[in-house]
C-alpha cells in the first residue's frame, strides 16, 4: 500500500514542519520496567514535538488477542499511554511485528492508532520511503517464512482467538522463554535480512529508501538499490542498554539515542 501522510510536514506556513519518529522492537512487558519507563518518557517527552509516531512492529513481547485489554492491566496501561498522542494532536501508526501480529481493531481504537500494512510506502518531506517490520525480508529462514504465512491466515487466527485466554497466555510464555534462551546463541545470518529480500522490496515498492526493524542490528546500509535504515531494539533491563529511534524531517533521516 502507498500513501502520503497528510500531517504537519505537508503544510505550508511560517512554522517549521514537525518531524516523524520511527521506533520498533520494544518487546514491552511488565517484566522489563526500565524499558517501559524509557518508552513512557519517549511518548510523553520526546514525541511531544513530533507530527507522527510510527511503530514498525513488536511493540509488545507478545499479543494474544485484544481481550488482553480487559484481562491485563499492563496492556491497558500501554494503550492508554499511546492514546495520549492523539489527544495532543500527534498521529500514531502501528504495524504488526512477528510477536504482535494479532493486534486488532479494539487495540487500535484504545490506543488511538492507525494500522499500517506491511510493507507500506509513504511520502514524507518529498521522499518516498518503504516501511516494513523486516521479518519478511529474512528469506533464508524458510521454516519461519512458512510459519509466517500460516500464522497470518485469518481462519487460523480466529480459531486461536476463540481458545481460552489462559491457554493462549501459557503458549505465549513458553515461546517467550524459548526466545530468551536464544539470546545466548551466537548471531546467525539465517535470522538477518537477505540481499534478495531487500532488493525485491526496493523493486516492488519503487523506492530507494527503506526503514525496518526486526533484526536488532541497527545500522545505515547502502544497498545496490538505495539506503536501508535498521531500527534498534529496546532493552534497558538486561546487560548493555539499547534503544533509539529515527527522526525524519526536512533535514533528512537521522538515527538518534533516547533522551
Amino acid at each position: 500500500m502507498e500513501a502520503s501522510v497528510p500531517h504537519a510536514h505537508d503544510r505550508t506556513g511560517p512554522h517549521a514542519p514537525r518531524p516523524l519518529l520511527f521506533i520498533s522492537d520494544l518487546h514491552l512487558s511488565a517484566a522489563i520496567p526500565h524499558t517501559v519507563a524509557a518508552f513512557e518518557r519517549f511518548i510523553t517527552v520526546t514525541a511531544d514535538s513530533a507530527d507522527s509516531v510510527f511503530v514498525l512492529g513488536d511493540l509488545f513481547e507478545y499479543w494474544i488477542g485484544d481481550d488482553m485489554l480487559a484481562a491485563d492491566p499492563f496492556a491497558a496501561r500501554i494503550a492508554a499511554l499511546l492514546h495520549t498522542l492523539s489527544e495532543r494532536g500527534i498521529a500514531l501508526y502501528v504495524m504488526h511485528g512477528n510477536r504482535d501480529f494479532l493486534l486488532g481493531k479494539r487495540f487500535m481504537k484504545a490506543a488511538g492508532a492507525i494500522w499500517l500494512p506491511d510493507p507500506f510506502v509513504m511520502t514524507a518531506f518529498g521522499t518516498r520511503i518503504v516501511l516494513a517490520h523486516g521479518d519478511a525480508l529474512c528469506t533464508a529462514d524458510r521454516k519461519y517464512q512458512t510459519f509466517r504465512r500460516i500464522a497470518r491466515l485469518r481462519a487460523l487466527q480466529l480459531l486461536f482467538l476463540a481458545s481460552p485466554l489462559k491457554w493462549r497466555r501459557a503458549l505465549a510464555e513458553r515461546m517467550r522463554v524459548s526466545s530468551e534462551e536464544g539470546r545466548t546463541r551466537p548471531p546467525s545470518p539465517l535470522y538477518d535480512v537477505t540481499n534478495d529480500g531487500v532488493e525485491a522490496l526496493f523493486r516492488s515498492s519503487k523506492t530507494s529508501t527503506m526503514i525496518h526493524g526486526h533484526t536488532h542490528r541497527p545500522a545505515h546500509h547502502y544497498e545496490t538499490s538505495g539506503t536501508r535504515w535498521v531500527l534498534p531494539d529496546w532493552d534497558f533491563d538486561h546487560g548493555t542498554h539499547r534503544g533509539g529511534y529515527l527522526r525524519v524531517d526536512a533535514e533528512g533521516i537521522r538515527a538518534l539515542p533516547l533522551d
